[in-house]
């Protein structure tokens, strides 16, 4: 069973930018919902050693997997959108003229199939690292009146996919029967001993907190997966006696809209990190059913 390790981890201490800078393609500024590299290299580095195998089945740009070859680690991606699949292999690419020792891979389909994406994979996984999407409500780029003297609030960069299959276009219940497909595909994956690790946060929508870790959780069970460790990652910094907060535009938008109604919240700072286990196996019998990867649905 994955090890506990120690509950809050300073993962903010540089913006997001400025941990991608020199280490990404310009275009990955793109899309709207990156994995903090700082999170994924220390939960890699955690969690894995050099020359093991990291799977992200929603790898998106590839911080995932840039990570882990970094760190010497080997890494597959599944991305269903063809478009950040090549981002991610330009990453790889650049990784790899930047000295990184492992090797990666990417693989463009619907991680709902991971299992039969990546058969050769099934039972040599360390970790799987990944993240679910959000939507439209918590990322993306703005410019606000504040920035630009105009009225209103311009937003770019906040749609994962314009197709409508896409999961972050789906409503939350749908989301997460997707989500729990694929962590029940990425179970068959793992190695005995192996981890499954989920950077999610809660976040607010129309002043109502979603309690998106949560779900996650009693999704992730329902697959199979049994909880280790629960890890707060900062998004904040920590200054000379005080918090830099980092949050987004629109978690601190929601924050400024509850004060202006004399509610005393605050703009989320911190990421959640969930860690999973597989139960230990039932031994061997000639009526156990066939554990090889599913095929495609």
């Amino acid at each position: 069973m994955v090890e506990v390790t120690a509950s809050v981890w300073a993962t903010g201490q540089r913006q997001s930018r400025a941990q991608r800078q020199g280490r990404y393609v310009p275009e990955s500024m793109r899309h709207p919902g990156k994995m903090l590299p700082s999170i994924a290299a220390k939960t890699i580095s955690t969690y894995t050693q050099p020359g093991e195998l990291v799977v992200d089945p929603m790898c998106g740009i590839g911080t995932t997997l840039v990570e882990a070859v970094h760190l010497g680690r080997h890494a597959a991606g599944v991305e269903y959108e063809e478009g950040w699949a090549r981002l991610a292999v330009a990453n790889l690419a650049l990784a790899k003229r930047q000295g990184a020792s492992g090797f990666g891979r990417v693989v463009a389909g619907d991680a709902r199939n991971v299992a039969a994406l990546l058969p050769d994979l099934c039972g040599r996984v360390a970790l799987v690292l990944t993240s679910p999407p959000y939507g439209a409500a918590t990322h993306g780029h703005i410019r606000s009146s504040r920035d630009t003297g105009v009225p209103g609030v311009h937003k770019w960069n906040h749609h994962y996919s314009r197709d409508r299959a896409n999961l972050a276009h789906q409503s939350l219940p749908k989301l997460l029967e997707g989500f729990g497909r694929i962590l029940s595909g990425c179970a068959e994956l793992l190695e005995p001993g192996g981890a499954v690790a989920i950077t999610v946060r809660p976040y607010r929508v129309r002043g109502e907190l979603v309690d998106l870790p949560g779900h996650v959780q009693a999704v992730a069970q329902k697959a199979g997966l049994v909880l280790a460790d629960r890890i707060v990652c900062l998004l904040c910094g920590l200054g000379e006696g005080k918090l830099l907060n980092r949050a987004s535009f629109f978690q601190l938008h929601e924050a400024r809209k509850g004060w202006a109604r004399g509610l005393p919240i605050h703009a989320v700072a911190h990421e959640d990190l969930l860690i999973f286990g597989k139960p230990p196996a039932s031994p061997p019998t000639d009526r156990s059913p066939d554990r090889r990867c599913r095929q495609p649905e």
